[in-house]
C-alpha cells in the first residue's frame, strides 16, 4: 500500500515550468483489520474520512486505511478473535456450485508504457516500470541457489527458483492470504506468519503461523499450522529464530510470543512480553485503550550472545505509556525496559526497526516519532521520522549516535526534496508505515534503509545515497524524450517494507527489496545505478484491486478489462494486437496504466471497451474515449478529461455506476450528494453532473445502483466506528420523489457495501442490500445485528434477511460481504472477504467454485455478453468464471 506512486505526477504551473503543484490524493489501502479506525494520531472527521490537508501524505494514507477498515469494523470498531476462523470453518462445509475460476491478470503490468502518458493523469515515464502489489515480507533460502520467497500483503506467498525472474503462488488455499512475516528456519523449513503488520497494529486479520517443511517444492496447506489459536486474529511483523537458545519468536499486535523449535506442531505459543498485561515485565503504565496495547513491531537476537540477548520494540505509532525498547538477557524469559542514552529520546520512541551487524558489534535503529505524527496535521511538519541511529556497542541502552535525519536524506539524491517534488513530502512522511533497515551480512558498515525511497550507506551511516528514488518527474535529469532523458535508473516503486540478503555459497550476494509495487534486487557490491525488476515477468501476481469492468473491443479482438488498483493506478488489459482508431494498443501483450494514482471504482461501455470513466479517489472522476492512448510519448497530450462533480463529502473510494437499462442515458454517483449525469459519454466537465439528492451533512454514499432511472443509494455517517456513533441508511427515488428509507430495527447497524436491483421487477422496488462486517455474534456494538444479505420487495418499506439459518450448512457465511450482482438467469452472486457465493432461493447459498484464492473478493462485474462474471480481488488480481 503505498502512497507516493499512488499520487499522480506533479502538475506544473500551466504545464510550463515553475514549482510543481502536487495532486493531493493518495491511496494506500492496507488490508487493514480489526482496529478502530481513528487513533492514527489525527482527528477523524464527521463522515467521509477526509482530512483535506494539502501535502500531508501521511494523513492521506491514513484516510485510505480508514476506507478499508470502516466497512469491516462498524459499528464500534472491535471484532472478537475467532471471527474469520469461524467463517472459514463454515465455508468448508458449504455446498459447492460447480464452476472453475480462471485468472485474468496474468500479463506483466507496465506502468511506464510509452503510449499511455496523458499529461495530467498518468504516471507513465516516472521510472517505476513493471509493478505488482505490495510485498510485506521477503526471505531467501540459504541452501538452495536462486530460491526466493515473497510475502504479499493480501495475496499469500510466492516462490521463485530462478532468482526472482519468475514466481509461483504457494499459499492460495490458506484461509488468510495476508502476510506479515516470512523466515527460513535453521532446519530449512519456511515459516509464514499471517496478518500483515505494516501499520504497527492489527491490519487484515491473520489465521496464525504455518510451517512448510519442503518450501522448495511444496505448498502451504491448513495442516501446516504451528501452535494453537494464540496468534489467530492478530498481525505479525517479525518472525525471528534464536537457534542457539532453541526458540522462535513472533512480534505481534498482541505482544511478543515464543515457542521452542523442538516442540511438536500443536504446541502452543507462549506470550513472553506484553508490558500492559504485565507479562515479562511489571510496573509499566499502558496509557492507551486496551486495543492499542502491547503492539510489538520488531524483535532481534544480538549475534554473538549465544542466543541470550534479545531486543524488542513495543510501541503504538501515535504514542502510549508503554512505548519503548525492551531487552532480555535470558532468551526472552524476563525483560527490562531500556533507557536509551545519547541521541535517542526515550519519550519519542514510536514504531521502530532494528538491524544488528552480523557480528553483533553494532545496532542500527530507524525510528518513527509519535510526537511528530501527532503534530504534523496542518503544522508544516512533513516527516514523522525521528531519525536513524547506531549503538556502537550493540547495547540497547546505547549510547546512540544519530546517523540521519529527514532533511539529510532529502539531500542525498532523493526525489522528495522541496525543490523537486514540492513542500509537504519529505523522506519519512510515513515512517509509521514504510520503514525497514538491514545490514549487509558481510560488511557492518554497509546499511540499507527503506522509507518511501531506498537509501544506502557504505560507511556506517556517515553519508547516505538514495538508490531507489520515488520517481524521475521533476528531477533535472528528466525528459520524456528518451534521447534527452539522462536519469540514472535508480528508481523503484515507492514505500519500502522488506529487505533480505542472499546467502548462497556461489554467485554474487544480492539484496532483495519489497515495496508497494512488488520486488526488486541488485548485487550488494553494485555501486552503479539500476535495479533488477522482479515484476517484469508478470508472475508475481498480487495486485490489489478495488474494482473491475469490461467492454468489447470494437475490432472484435475480445474484451478490454479495466480495474482500479491500490497505489498502482488503473490497469488496462486488451487482447494482444488489439487496435482502436488505427492504433495498436497492446503489441507486447502487457497490461498498461493509462490513469496514475490510486484507482477506485470503474465504469466501462460494454459496447466499446476503450470508453471508460475511472475514479482517482474522493469521486475525482476522469473520462477517456480512446483507452487513454497517447499517440506521442512526450507527455504533451490530454486524452483523459476531469469530470469530477466536486462532492464535499465523498468517501476515499466512492461509488458510481451506469443505469442498468439506460447506460448511455444516465450515470449516478454518490458522495454527500447523489449525482446524476445524462450526458454520459459526451461529458466534458464536472458541470455535467446534477445534484439529485442530499444524503445529509456528515453522510457519504457507500453504494449506488440505478435501473430504469430508479436509483438507490446507501450511506454511512459518521463512517468511523471509533466513538460508537456510526450511522447508516438507504435513500431512493422509488415512487417518484427522493426520500430516506426507514430501516427496521433488525436491519444490522453495519456498513452497507453493495446494492443491486432485481431485473425481474421492472418497477425497481425489489432490491438486495449487502452488509459488511461481522454479525452480532462477533461484534458487540449496539445494533450490530445479524445477516449479510437483505432484501426488500416493496421499495424499502419492509426488509427480509435472506442470509439463511446460521446453523444450516447452506447459509451465507458470517464474513464481510462487499458486492453483489444478479446474473441474466436470476442467480444472486455475492462477493466476500473469503470467496464468492450464489443463491437462487432465499436463505440457501452455495460456494461458487473452490479454486479462487482467499484474497478478499471486493467487486463483481458481468462480461459484455453476460456469459462471464469477473471478480476483483484485493491481493490476487482479477479472475472470472462462466456465469452461474
Amino acid at each position: 500500500m503505498g502512497v507516493f506512486s499512488a499520487r499522480r505526477r506533479p502538475r506544473r504551473a500551466a504545464e510550463g515550468g515553475g514549482r510543481p503543484v502536487i495532486a493531493v490524493a493518495a491511496a494506500a489501502l492496507l488490508l487493514a483489520g480489526a482496529i478502530p479506525v481513528a487513533a492514527y494520531g489525527v482527528d477523524a472527521d464527521t463522515g467521509s474520512g477526509r482530512h483535506d490537508v494539502a501535502g500531508e501524505e501521511s494523513h492521506e494514507l491514513m484516510e485510505s486505511l480508514d476506507s478499508f477498515n470502516e466497512p469491516r469494523l462498524s459499528p464500534d470498531g472491535r471484532i472478537a478473535p475467532g471471527a474469520y476462523a469461524d467463517a472459514w470453518a463454515h465455508i468448508k462445509n458449504m455446498p459447492v456450485r460447480p464452476g472453475s475460476w480462471s485468472e485474468v491478470t496474468t500479463a506483466p503490468y507496465n506502468e511506464d508504457a510509452l503510449h499511455y502518458r496523458d499529461r495530467s493523469a498518468s504516471n507513465s515515464g516516472g521510472g517505476a516500470g513493471y509493478s505488482a502489489g505490495r510485498i510485506a515480507a521477503l526471505a531467501t533460502d540459504p541452501t538452495h541457489q536462486g530460491v526466493v520467497y515473497a510475502g504479499a500483503a493480501g495475496g499469500g506467498v510466492f516462490r521463485s527458483t530462478d532468482d526472482g525472474r519468475t514466481w509461483t503462488p504457494i499459499a492460495d488455499r490458506l484461509p488468510a492470504l495476508s502476510v506479515g512475516a516470512l523466515s527460513v528456519a535453521p532446519d530449512g523449513s519456511l515459516w509464514l506468519a499471517t496478518g500483515e503488520a505494516t501499520t504497527a497494529s492489527d491490519n487484515y486479520l491473520g489465521s496464525g503461523v504455518y510451517r512448510l517443511a519442503d518450501p522448495v517444492t511444496g505448498a502451504f496447506t491448513e495442516t501446516d499450522k504451528v501452535g494453537g489459536t494464540e496468534l489467530d486474529s492478530s498481525s505479525v511483523h517479525t518472525l525471528t529464530f534464536d537457534k542457539a537458545a532453541g526458540y522462535v519468536f513472533a512480534a505481534s499486535s498482541h505482544g511478543v510470543f515464543r515457542r521452542p523449535l523442538s516442540a511438536g506442531q500443536s504446541t502452543a505459543w507462549t506470550k513472553v512480553l506484553a508490558p500492559c498485561a504485565g507479562v515479562g515485565i511489571s510496573g509499566v503504565s499502558c496509557g492507551v485503550d486496551s486495543h492499542y496495547a502491547d503492539i510489538a513491531n520488531d524483535i532481534a537476537v544480538q549475534p554473538g550472545s549465544d542466543g541470550r540477548k534479545l531486543l524488542a520494540n513495543v510501541a503504538w505509532r501515535s504514542g502510549a505509556g508503554y512505548n519503548g525498547f525492551y531487552y532480555s538477557d535470558d532468551a526472552g524469559t524476563t525483560w527490562k525496559r531500556a533507557n536509551p542514552t545519547g541521541a535517542i529520546n526515550p519519550a519519542e520512541i514510536g514504531n521502530t526497526a532494528f538491524a544488528y551487524a552480523a557480528d553483533g558489534s553494532r545496532l542500527y535503529v530507524s525510528m518513527e516519532s509519535p510526537k511528530l505524527l501527532n503534530k504534523s496535521s496542518g503544522s508544516g511538519v512533513y516527516s514523522v521520522l525521528a531519525g536513524v541511529y547506531v549503538s556502537g556497542s550493540g547495547n540497547a541502552s546505547g549510547s546512540f549516535k544519530q546517523l540521519a535525519t529527514s532533511s539529510a536524506l532529502s539531500a542525498a539524491g532523493s526525489a522528495m526534496r522541496i525543490n523537486e517534488i514540492g513542500s509537504g513530502y519529505q523522506p519519512g512522511s510515513q515512517a509509521w508505515y514504510d520503514q525497514v533497515i538491514a545490514v549487509d551480512p558481510s560488511d557492518p558498515d554497509h546499511v540499507y534503509l527503506g522509507l518511501e525511497e531506498m537509501f544506502e550507506s557504505r560507511n556506517g551511516g556517515a553519508t547516505w545515497k538514495a538508490i531507489g528514488r520515488y520517481w524521475d518527474f521533476g528531477m533535472p535529469c528528466f525528459s520524456y524524450d528518451p534521447a534527452e532523458n539522462s536519469c540514472d535508473g535508480d528508481v523503484m516503486h515507492s514505500d519500502q517494507h522488506a529487505l533480505a540478503f542472499s546467502q548462497w555459497k556461489s554467485g554474487t550476494p544480492e539484496v532483495f527489496v519489497g515495496n508497494d509495487g512488488g520486488a526488486y534486487a541488485r548485487p550488494t557490491t553494485q555501486t552503479t545505478a539500476g535495479w533488477r525488476n522482479l515484476n517484469e515477468s508478470g508472475t508475481l501476481r498480487n495486485l490489489q484491486y478495488y474494482s473491475v469492468r469490461a467492454g468489447r473491443m470494437t475490432d472484435g479482438s475480445g474484451d478490454a478489462v479495466w480495474g482500479g488498483l491500490q497505489d498502482n493506478g488503473v490497469s488496462l488489459l486488451t487482447p494482444k494486437g488489439a487496435t482502436y482508431q488505427g492504433q495498436r494498443l497492446n503489441p507486447d501483450g502487457e497490461m498498461v496504466s493509462p490513469f496514475g494514482g490510486d484507482g477506485g471504482d470503474q465504469l466501462v461501455n460494454p459496447a466499446n471497451g476503450c470508453q471508460t470513466v475511472g475514479e482517482y479517489v474522493d469521486l475525482a472522476l476522469q473520462i477517456t474515449g480512446n483507452c487513454g492512448y497517447t499517440a506521442s510519448d512526450d507527455g504533451s497530450e490530454n486524452v483523459i478529461t476531469d469530470i469530477a462533480p466536486g462532492d464535499p463529502g465523498a468517501r476515499f473510494i466512492a461509488p458510481f455506476a451506469a443505469d442498468e437499462t439506460d447506460p448511455n442515458g444516465l450515470w449516478v454517483a454518490g458522495g454527500q450528494y447523489v449525482w446524476g449525469n445524462t450526458r454520459t459519454w459526451q461529458s466534458t466537465s464536472g458541470a455535467d453532473w446534477t445534484r439529485l439528492f442530499d444524503l445529509g451533512a456528515g453522510h457519504s454514499a457507500s453504494a449506488v445502483a440505478s435501473r430504469g432511472h430508479v436509483t438507490w443509494a446507501a450511506w454511512c455517517g459518521p463512517c468511523s466506528a471509533v466513538d460508537g456513533t456510526f450511522g447508516r441508511g438507504v435513500a431512493t427515488n422509488y415512487g417518484g420523489a427522493w426520500h430516506q428509507v426507514s430501516l427496521p430495527a433488525a436491519f444490522p447497524n453495519r456498513y452497507i457495501s453493495g446494492l443491486t436491483i432485481d431485473p425481474s421487477d421492472a418497477s425497481g422496488k425489489t432490491v438486495y442490500a449487502v452488509v459488511n462486517g461481522f454479525s452480532r455474534h462477533w461484534n458487540e456494538g449496539p445494533g450490530a445485528g445479524y445477516g449479510h444479505v437483505w432484501k426488500t420487495t416493496d421499495g424499502g418499506t419492509t426488509w427480509t434477511d435472506v442470509s439463511g439459518d446460521p446453523a444450516a450448512a447452506d447459509s451465507f457465511p458470517d464474513a464481510p460481504a462487499n458486492a453483489a450482482l444478479i446474473t441474466r438467469d436470476g442467480t444472486l452472486v455475492v462477493a466476500t472477504d473469503l470467496g464468492v457465493f450464489t443463491s437462487t432461493s432465499a436463505g440457501h447459498w452455495t460456494r461458487l467454485g473452490t479454486n479462487l484464492p482467499t484474497a478478499p473478493a471486493v467487486y463483481l462485474a458481468p462480461s459484455p455478453d453476460g456469459g462471464q462474471v469477473y471478480v476483483a480481488t484485493h491481493g490476487r488480481g482479477i479472475w472470472r468464471t462462466p456465469t452461474p
